[in-house]
């Protein structure tokens, strides 16, 4: 690569800011920039719904890296700047203010967009949806001196706040369509396990039902919901799942479906145009489908795979999808991948009652998926090799806690 080349990267998240890191660490000389619409350095955003949100952890330690590393990597951080189009054949990216920057070579880490909650009331004082670093912040604020606090949706994000409310005193309500939370990312098997730990914890569980709307006149105070009931709210905070920002990428004529669409290297069908993070659908060869994954250690890995993709470097993307939480006295692990219904057992080993155990997934014998609650002598290390290894698997000997994980596959 020439000095003269400039690689440009839309989205300052931590994809984009791994990417420009790879990019140095590879050898790169030319000129990197790296345009962000907010006005903060790239951060981490598992702290804003973890210890930032609780107060437990500082501001400074949520970026990616410190201000000093972008100008001793002379890489050009352009922030607080929207990117509205992007013109392939010109080989450039126009920016709001109407200034265009040419590239050699550009990667899309545009990220994600909280869903809207679309009910009456929905835009009254008081709903707090959490994806920025400001909204943690405002957050914060709502909920540190205690009041009634209802949570929308049982995902990862709205358990974790809850948890977090709770640990301010709130008083809260969670209402979740599904039958238990986390049913799309675990299974009805281990949400069960996520039910009793907010149950335990003092969190009304509203499940199997819908929010019909939010009430109020300026600042909400209720929420309804379908079975003619309503709840009291000071606060309230919508967890209903994101959408990938795929808008650029379309109107440049970028193949999208579930996200931006790219190879196993993270490449577009444009070689000049990589995407990675929470708006790229993958394809992995460890699963043979596209993945499109929304957590923190596919930004991270992502980002460096990218950049080194953008040098030619012969990379893969195929690690198992992780993921990890903290809610009260639960710190999990979690790995790998299934469709819904893609799997046909839940293997347990150790005791869910005692809060820690691992539990694996398994489709056709194999492990596809595996977690560990307060485990963290082995962690998820084993449950990620038996899924690499795709090797067929005893149940009995999976379960069997006299049987190192290590040892599962050679009975």
């Amino acid at each position: 690569m020439t000095t003269e080349q400039t690689f440009v990267i839309v989205g300052a998240g931590l994809a984009g800011a791994k990417a420009a890191e790879a990019l140095r660490e590879e050898g790169f000389s030319g000129r990197i920039t790296l345009i962000g619409a907010e006005t903060e350095l790239p951060y981490e955003r598992p702290p804003l719904s973890k210890g930032y949100l609780l107060g437990k952890e500082e501001k400074a330690k949520v970026y990616v890296h410190d201000e000093g590393w972008y100008a001793d990597n002379s890489v050009e951080p352009l922030l607080g700047r929207q990117v509205t189009d992007l013109d392939r054949a010109a080989h450039q990216v126009e920016l709001h203010d109407g200034r265009r920057i040419r590239y050699d070579r550009l990667l899309l880490t545009p990220g994600a967009s909280p869903r809207r909650l679309d009910v009456p009331g929905a835009d009254l004082d008081g709903v707090h949806y959490l994806r920025a670093l400001d909204d943690s912040e405002r957050l914060r604020e709502a909920i540190r001196g205690g009041g009634r606090v209802v949570v929308v949706g049982a995902g990862w994000i709205g358990l974790e706040t809850a948890a977090a409310a709770r640990e301010y005193g709130c008083e809260v309500t969670v209402i979740e369509p599904r039958a238990v939370p986390l049913h799309a990312a675990l299974g009805p098997e281990l949400g069960a396990f996520f039910a009793d730990l907010h149950r335990r914890h003092g969190v009304d569980l509203r499940l199997g039902r819908e929010v019909t709307g939010l009430l109020g006149s300026g600042r909400v105070h209720a929420v309804a919901t379908d079975d003619g009931r309503e709840v009291a709210a000071d606060v309230v905070i919508v967890g209903v799942g994101v959408n990938p920002n795929t808008e650029l990428a379309e109107r440049a004529g970028l193949a999208v479906e579930n996200g931006i669409v790219v190879d196993e290297s993270l490449r577009t069908e444009d070689p000049d145009v990589y995407a990675a993070g929470d708006a790229a659908n993958a394809f992995n060869p460890l699963y043979g489908t596209r993945i499109r994954v929304e957590h923190w250690a596919n930004a991270l890995n992502g980002g460096l795979t990218a950049g080194r993709a953008m040098l030619g470097r012969p990379v893969v993307h195929d690690r198992p999808p992780y993921f990890f939480t903290d809610q009260y006295d639960v710190g999990m692990e979690f790995s790998g991948w299934f469709a819904p219904g893609g799997y046909d057992s839940v293997v347990v080993r150790g005791d869910l009652q005692s809060g820690a155990f691992h539990a694996f997934w398994l489709a056709g014998g194999r492990v596809v998926a595996g977690m560990h609650v307060n485990q963290w002598d082995e962690g998820i290390a084993p449950a990620q090799d038996l899924i690499r290894s795709g090797v067929t698997v005893r149940p009995e000997r999976l379960a069997d806690l006299s049987v190192p994980l290590s040892d599962v596959t050679k009975g």
